[in-house]
């Protein structure tokens, strides 16, 4: 061999082992050294798989967008995001597929995609509440089992026809006629439970019968569903009979294993690391994920897909003290956010609608909806009319029942997988549960509209007859005896029934507020025994009860699209039963006699309103009360910082809750704004720094705070006439019940009479820009009677605190703003308080949110809280 065949042998040697390594070995994969970061790479397969998670997130979110507004879920946004991104749309575009979704980094996506959908159905097992089911078992027995029979029998009649014809396309494997046939009838069965909780959640039906057998009737229909297809699983993955047996058996024992073994176990965990009431520590966190992929790890090991492992792992975590709640949402934002999406655009990628082309394909996929939909809607609308409901109740039942969503979409990417289903007939499959799950939100929503709801329940009640719709018993309808002995005690202008909105930002001044509506507690008299007491006594107790006040509070917590937030909502009785707010309000009952009740309602922020006026309708309320936010929003944050004290009336958020519920209430409705009612306990930061300093030196000198001895409250009525007037000045005087309440009352007239003034009221520099007209006309006959009758009714044992005046007056609301800051915040008292009417006859203007007069007083800083009263609408 020559000296230059050798030159050239180790010249070609060096340059092919030596140009690859230098290039990996700087780590330069810099698009500044021309490296395309959209080339597939094994070594660096990351950066493809963020462009494809950034374009599936982006197209996802454009498409839910749009559907967000038909009331659509999510999943039907990504499903089709998934389409238009497959072959299908997009796809046909020459080289999109190969470039950004190339056949070699499927594998990745799939496999963090998976990861998602073992979280998901971790996250379906801890929703499935047992507790539900039991409830209403009797029903949901009955409903679950004729809403999986029916379609499972027809689901059967039709797989004969999809297996001679499809079975032998590409992409599938020779399965046994009976593994098909069962596959495609839990195919057709199976109901989509967590898209089920969403849509009952959103239409507010959870507390409705509808709602309440459907939720039931959805658990027993999930739980059956996922075991069954575990068994479809097993049977497609055995190699023969036996095994198959084999891993049914191996499969009941170990859910055996996880229910009377890990369970007991786990919980012994939660309750040393008190997890359950203080909510999952990382370490318990850690613990529940291990078990969540050690029992998806086991099922997949035995022939059973992962996902039945994780759904017992959620299955086995426990509800009390919000566990299940807490865990979840943990998870769901990372799940929800980036894996689901890419697990359901896989379904879309795999969809091609250009495989619906021939009349046979499309003439399987009309059997294949009309039978998924008309035997679940048939067979579950029949079960619960045997049940005693109504057709329409039971009609509405099966239309939420024939929801498929994203379980559905699960069971078919798991035959995909498998290879029982070809890519037709999982195409097929696809657009069936898109058409299911999109027709029935408006569908339940036709069926069982708010209005139906009321009308059967006072109709189930006694209420009213069906036929008319008219009111029984004389348009009253019946009450408990006691709220009917309550109102017959007390005069027809008289608040006997009020509707609190409980907020955590101003709980302690509504509360005190509430209280005036009381007596005290140490004013009843010693308790005597029972066998002790006489006829006088029982009498006794027998007024005390007519007098006691009927109140009902309501806390609202916002319904949001997470999970944690869902599953919240299935818990309102618990809830109800240990918010320390509503127990607080209880205590309050306890003290100053009066007849409390309290619940949790979980709804969405644009419902608020309706809500409460919905409740103070159902509660049949005298007076609904809505306190002002402390937070500047809708929000109940837990601290209230000085920006937020003086922004607080610049919300738009709360102005508009507020004005849509003084706009849509029917009831007599009073918005309390807090300015410092009973206290507060705000200190400037130079006392509290003062006492740093104070401390830090170990000075023994301190400056005690005095607690307020005088809880008396005075109250100043600005009178300007009119329903709302006439309402705050009767709330007022039944205030004066209270013997710590003093009452200052005056009646403003104008003096001219003609032609509206040519005077205009203009507010610009403060926190309202707002012009109104006082009317020159002289007050109406009815205000001054009203007003006469008023001094007159007032019983003599409260006419040594209650001072009336008359005030003719040029400018009434100027005169008003200087009365009110002579006659409140002028004695160290529990609180001062300024009553007045939202619209004032006097007054021509556009309406605002409070009214105008309680602008004016808003904006001269008037040193007392504000009620603004708005009377009953007829």
């Amino acid at each position: 061999m020559s000296m230059a065949t050798t030159t050239v042998m180790v010249t070609s040697v060096v340059t092919a082992t030596a140009t690859p390594t230098t290039h990996k070995s700087t780590g330069s994969e810099s698009i500044l050294d021309g490296y395309d970061p959209s080339e597939y790479m094994p070594s660096n397969p990351i950066m493809i798989f963020m462009i494809q998670a950034i374009i599936i997130l982006l197209v996802c979110r454009a498409m839910h967008f749009p559907l967000g507004y038909l009331r659509q879920p999510r999943v039907v946004g990504e499903v089709l995001g998934g389409i238009i991104l497959g072959p299908s749309v997009i796809g046909r575009i020459p080289g999109f597929t190969d470039t950004v979704f190339p056949k070699d980094s499927i594998p990745n996506l799939s496999n963090v995609a998976n990861l998602g959908l073992i979280l998901f159905l971790f996250i379906i097992g801890l929703e499935v509440d047992m507790r539900v089911f039991f409830s209403n078992w009797k029903i949901a027995v009955s409903v679950a089992a004729a809403g999986m029979t029916f379609p499972f029998a027809l689901g059967c009649a039709i797989a004969h026809g999809l297996y001679h014809q499809f079975s032998s396309e590409p992409g599938t494997v020779p399965v046994a006629y009976g593994t098909f046939l069962l596959f495609i009838g839990v195919a057709m069965s199976i109901t989509a439970f967590p898209v089920l909780c969403r849509i009952l959640t959103e239409l507010k039906l959870l507390g409705t019968p509808v709602g309440m057998i459907t939720l039931a009737s959805g658990v027993g229909d999930d739980v059956v569903g996922w075991v069954l297809l575990a068994l479809c699983v097993a049977l497609v993955n055995a190699a023969n009979g036996l095994t198959a047996l084999y891993i049914i058996l191996v499969t009941a024992g170990y859910t055996l294993f996880l229910f009377f073994a890990i369970r007991p176990g786990f919980m012994w965990v939660l309750r040393r690391t008190h997890s359950l009431q203080d909510g999952p520590t990382q370490g318990v966190m850690v613990l529940t994920m291990l078990m969540m992929l050690g029992s998806a790890f086991f099922t997949g090991a035995i022939g059973v897909h992962p996902i039945f492992g994780a759904f017992l792992a959620g299955l086995i975590c426990p509800h009390e003290g919000g566990f299940a709640i807490k865990v979840t949402e943990k998870i769901e934002d990372l799940m929800g956010a980036l894996f689901l999406p890419l697990y359901f655009t896989l379904s879309g990628l795999n969809t091609n609608l250009g495989l619906l082309n021939n009349g046979i394909t499309w003439g399987y996929l009309i059997a294949v909806t009309i039978i998924a939909f008309t035997a679940k809607f048939v067979g579950c609308a029949c079960a619960a009319r045997v049940n005693g409901l109504v057709w329409r109740e039971s009609f509405s039942i099966g239309s939420l029942m024939a929801c498929k969503g994203l379980v559905e979409l699960i069971v078919l990417n798991i035959g995909l997988q498998a290879k029982i289903l070809s890519t037709r007939v999982f195409t097929v499959f696809v657009v069936m549960a898109l058409i299911t799950t999109f027709g029935t939100t408006p569908l339940a929503s036709a069926l069982y509209p708010p209005w139906y709801q009321k009308k059967i329940e006072a109709w189930k009640r006694g209420e009213l007859d069906w036929e008319t719709g008219k009111p029984l018993k004389d348009g009253k309808p019946a009450m408990d005896d006691e709220v009917e002995m309550s109102r017959q005690g007390r005069g027809p202008s008289e608040i006997c029934s009020l509707l609190v909105y409980l907020r955590l930002d101003n709980m302690p001044n509504t509360l005190a507020f509430v209280s005036l509506f009381g007596g005290k507690s140490g004013d009843s008299k010693t308790k005597i025994h029972p066998h002790h007491e006489d006829k006088a006594t029982i009498r006794q107790s027998t007024e005390e009860l007519r007098s006691m006040v009927q109140i009902h509070g309501v806390r609202i917590a916002q319904l949001t699209a997470r999970l944690g937030s869902v599953m919240t909502s299935h818990e309102v009785t618990e809830l109800s039963a240990f918010d320390p707010v509503l127990n607080a309000f209880r205590v309050l009952g306890q003290l100053y006699n009066l007849a409390v009740s309290g619940e949790v309602a979980v709804v969405p922020e644009d419902s608020y309103a309706e809500t409460l006026v919905g409740r103070a309708q159902d509660e049949q309320s005298d007076l609904l009360l809505v306190p002002w936010t402390e937070t500047g929003s809708l929000s109940e944050a837990p601290m209230v910082s000085k920006n937020t004290m003086e922004h607080k009336l610049r919300s738009d958020a709360y102005t508009a809750f507020v004005t849509e519920t003084l706009n849509t209430s029917t009831c007599t409705t009073a918005v309390f704004v807090n300015r410092a009612f009973s206290g507060s306990l705000e200190q400037s930061p130079l006392a509290l720094t003062r006492r740093m300093i104070a401390k830090g030196q170990q000075r023994q000198t301190k400056r005690d705070q005095v607690a307020v001895s005088d809880r008396s409250h005075h109250l100043f009525v600005p009178f300007f006439g009119g329903a709302d007037g006439q309402a705050a000045a009767g709330l007022a005087l039944q205030l004066a019940e209270n013997p710590d309440i003093t009452i200052t009352m005056v009646h403003y007239q104008v003096r001219h009479e003609g032609t509206a003034s040519s005077d205009a009221i203009v507010r610009e520099d403060g926190l309202y820009t707002h012009e109104g007209k006082m009317r020159v006309s002289t007050s109406a006959p009815t205000d001054d009677d009203f007003f006469i009758t008023m001094q007159h009714a007032l019983p003599s044992t409260r006419r040594h605190r209650v001072t009336f005046r008359t005030v003719i007056s040029y400018d009434p609301v100027e005169d008003a703003v200087k009365d009110a800051q002579l006659e409140v915040g002028q004695q160290g008292n529990g609180g001062d308080l300024v009553l007045l009417g939202r619209n004032a006859e006097l007054i021509e203007s556009n309406s605002t949110c409070l009214g105008l007069v309680a602008d004016v007083l808003l904006e001269h800083d008037v040193k007392a809280s504000i009620v603004v009263v708005q009377a009953r609408k007829d």
